[in-house]
């Protein structure tokens, strides 16, 4: 028998509480066996709740996990940011039911109808081709401020800082709603003043005719440039730029342009800061070629940049593009060339080196061009001087990016390029945004010889998408009418030629002058081409029909009119003309130095009854005495001459006044008949002027104001072989001029006239005053003592 032994009380109380530890573990276990999946979290089902149109899988396919797999709380976050990040989704939540995974989504609804309301300075068209959203997208709270952010840029664009749009659903059945953009335009935010500092070589009025934006006026509603845009700001940094480094400023800076709202928010006031640095000349210019084969010295003759003249970073830029086509035309397809600037600060000079030598060998296997929805390819390829298959060369790429930036046709011009089909082989996307180039524009002014005057005229810079030019034209005022058609093909044949024609009816009243009026209706076709960087010529044919209109009982009209009139009657005329202008004007609208220098001659006699020789001649010097002292020089003169034995009729005559010699009326000096005190003309005249243009003082630059001195001389005289075969009388003795009788006089005299006057670029165009003292003059010419002038373009 085996023994045992009767345990105590305590004990068995141990026993008891290890049999109960002992047997949980048991049940844990056996519960863990029979429910594996609930006790681990992992996911055996997933259900999709709350989708209309989305179909379940495509929820499925951006979650983070799957069935099988744990439930893990970090891939359950990932899964609704995946699912958030449609778009497709207002709400989204995911939650866990025994095994099951259930997603649940609310959908965002479907755009019916996009709507704007209260826009009347932007048409609704503008605005939806602004937007993103379109009807039939997917509704998101994002993507509707995108587009809120991009009404408001296109009313910025149009200075209205104050425009708000407030978007706003109607919900519809079946998950659709109507979007509509609420929109309060506000009042335009104008550009009420543009100011530059640092500006020493350029007057703030000249730099103001540089840039694109303009300041505020009363005619702001014809025209946008005097709104306020950002984008517009960076375009007039780069004008400011090009412009000093034309003129010789090859350290400019524009350190800053910002604009500042005033405290009424009423307008901006645009500010520019510039450093010009030095004022630089050219220093030795010369060319060093590394191609074999290739004579620096047969491209000398294409350079611009020439020892001794004003810096020109254009004509820098113009140097390198004729070089790198002169050495492609030799053979050397992929010859490239860099210019080498080398500044001595000391002489204020800049030496070149234009540097020849070949660059990689790439050719060009496409030009797509994209975008132009309106001008035609060719418009645009014919900017490149570069074709498919050629050598690429990035300067000549360039280039055209340039030339199609100035041709106005594009808002945009980027070209890209990216590889081709080989790596010797490059495609080149010319990506466009086009703007409009129509332009409506009214002009009105007066001036004391014609009284108001005024024009209208509507114009389309590319016509049918063909990059023509096509203006219509009236202008008039109360003594004279004139309209005109004019067309333009700017790269006739392909080539660098300007062809086009100009159809007119011109009404002049010459009554108060010459005693008649006259009509010319006719038409010419011209054409035109650059010879060099600086000269032009132009040719053309000319029709013209004139005619005279005399009252042959008045008392106050010439007898020397009335037999014009009764000899010739109504006349054609068919010439052919040519012109040369040679024009070196730093600015042309507004120049401080430079010359403008133009020859005109025109024959008459191809036909018609008209048969004369003319000859015109002008030219204008601008030269900077100081920073604030301008010197005008203006030289001018013409001459016409019969021939085959046929006289000059009275209208295609000179007649000369304050336009020439200030201190004169119209048509106030050269030949005249005394006893009608009308004028007759002249077939030779010369005129100069000498200016000083100077700001005034104690006025401010910004108000536009400037002041000249000036004295005017020149001559008219040499009347037509008719006037000098009438019957003279002496119209001092009363009743001694008769019927058939005029009292010639006609002389060669020199007129002259000194003054001052005052110029105002005024907010609605330009303003002179002129007054004027004759010095010396004959007893019979008519004086003009005060000449006003102002005109506007709108």
């Amino acid at each position: 028998m085996v023994p045992f032994r009767i345990m105590s009380f305590g004990g068995m109380r141990q026993l008891f509480w290890l049999a109960v530890v002992a047997s949980g573990m048991i049940a844990a276990q056996f519960v863990a066996l029979s429910h594996p999946a609930h006790a681990q979290g992992v996911v055996r089902d997933i259900r999709v709740e709350g989708n209309r149109r989305v179909e379940p899988e495509t929820v499925r396919s951006y979650l983070q996990f799957s069935v099988g797999q744990p439930y893990d709380p970090g891939k359950v976050d990932a899964s609704l940011q995946a699912l958030f990040g449609t778009g497709l989704f207002a709400d989204v939540s995911i939650n866990q039911e025994g095994d099951t995974a259930v997603i649940y989504v609310v959908e965002n609804p479907v755009i019916n109808q996009i709507a704007f309301e209260g826009n009347s300075e932007v048409d609704t068209d503008t605005l939806k081709a602004e937007v993103q959203l379109k009807p039939r997208s997917v509704y998101t709270r994002a993507r509707v401020q995108g587009d809120v952010q991009r009404i408001l840029d296109v009313y910025r664009r149009q200075g209205r800082y104050a425009a708000t749009v407030e978007p706003k659903i109607i919900e519809l059945e079946q998950s659709r709603v109507n979007l509509v953009f609420e929109i309060n335009e506000g009042g335009a935010t104008k550009v009420q003043g543009i100011n530059f500092t640092g500006n020493h070589a350029f007057t703030d009025n000249q730099l103001r005719d540089v840039i694109s934006t303009t300041q505020s006026g009363w005619l702001d509603f014809l025209k946008g440039t005097a709104y306020y845009d950002p984008d517009r700001m960076n375009l007039d940094r780069e004008l400011l730029r090009q412009f000093y480094l034309k003129n010789g400023y090859a350290d400019v800076r524009v350190v800053a342009a910002n604009a500042e709202l005033d405290r009424d928010a009423s307008g901006f006031y645009v500010n520019f800061a510039i450093d010009e640095g030095e004022l630089y000349t050219f220093g030795s210019v010369t060319i060093e070629n590394s191609l074999p084969g290739l004579d620096p010295n047969s491209l000398t003759g294409d350079i611009l940049t020439h020892q001794g003249d004003t810096y020109n970073g254009g004509n820098i830029e113009k140097t390198t593009e004729k070089l790198t086509l002169v050495t492609a035309e030799q053979g050397f397809a992929f010859a490239r060339v860099r210019p080498r600037a080398v500044p001595d600060p000391v002489a204020r000079t800049i030496s070149l080196t234009y540097l020849v030598d070949e660059g990689p060998r790439i050719y060009i296997e496409r030009i797509n061009v994209n975008g132009n929805t309106r001008t035609k390819d060719y418009v645009i390829r014919r900017e490149f001087r570069l074709a498919e298959g050629d050598a690429y060369n990035p300067l000549l790429v360039d280039r055209a990016k340039k030339r199609l930036n100035a041709l106005g046709f594009f808002k945009s011009v980027d070209i890209k390029r990216r590889p081709g089909s080989s790596q010797d082989r490059v495609i080149l996307d010319v990506d466009l945004v086009e703007q409009s180039t129509g332009e409506l524009s009214f002009g009105a002014g007066y001036s004391t010889s014609e009284g108001v005057i005024g024009d209208v005229s509507i114009s389309e810079r590319n016509l049918l998408g063909n990059g023509q030019f096509l203006r219509l034209r009236l202008a008039g005022s109360l003594e004279r009418m004139q309209i005109d058609l004019s067309f333009t093909e700017p790269r006739f044949l392909d080539q660098n030629l300007s062809a086009g024609f100009d159809l007119f009816h011109k009404e002049i009243d010459m009554t108060k002058e010459a005693g008649y009026e006259s009509t010319r209706t006719g038409g010419t076709v011209r054409l035109g081409f650059p010879l060099s960087e600086d000269l032009w010529m132009q040719t053309g044919y000319t029709l013209e029909y004139a005619s005279l209109d005399v009252n042959e009982h008045s008392t106050n009209v010439s007898e020397l009119v009335k037999l014009e009139n009764d000899l010739r009657g109504d006349t054609l005329t068919s010439s052919i003309g040519t012109s040369l202008t040679f024009d070196r004007r730093n600015i042309p609208k507004n120049p401080t130095s430079g010359y403008y220098l133009q020859v005109a001659t025109d024959m008459a006699g191809l036909g018609g009854d008209v048969q004369y020789v003319r000859v015109n001649a002008e030219g204008r010097f601008y030269y900077p005495i100081s920073e604030k002292l301008t010197f005008v020089g203006r030289l001018t003169g013409g001459h016409i001459e019969g021939w085959g034995g046929d006289d000059i009729r009275l209208t295609d005559l000179y007649y000369r006044g304050g336009e020439t010699i200030r201190g004169f009326d119209r048509g106030g000096f050269g030949p005249r008949d005394l006893a009608s005190d009308d004028a007759v003309g002249g077939r030779t005249y010369w005129a100069g002027t000498a200016e000083v243009r100077f700001p005034l003082p104690f006025v401010p630059d910004d108000l536009g104001l400037s002041g000249a001195v000036f004295a005017d001389a020149g001559s008219l005289w040499n009347a037509n072989n008719l006037a000098k075969s009438i019957n003279t009388c002496n119209a001092a003795i009363p009743g001694n001029c008769g019927a058939g009788q005029i009292d010639l006089v006609d002389d060669s005299t020199i007129r002259s006239s000194v003054g001052a006057s005052i110029m105002w670029q005024s907010p609605v165009g330009p303003i002179r005053m002129d007054f004027a003292k004759a010095l010396t003059k004959e007893s019979y010419d008519e004086e003009q003592f005060f000449r006003f002038g102002a005109s506007t373009k709108f």
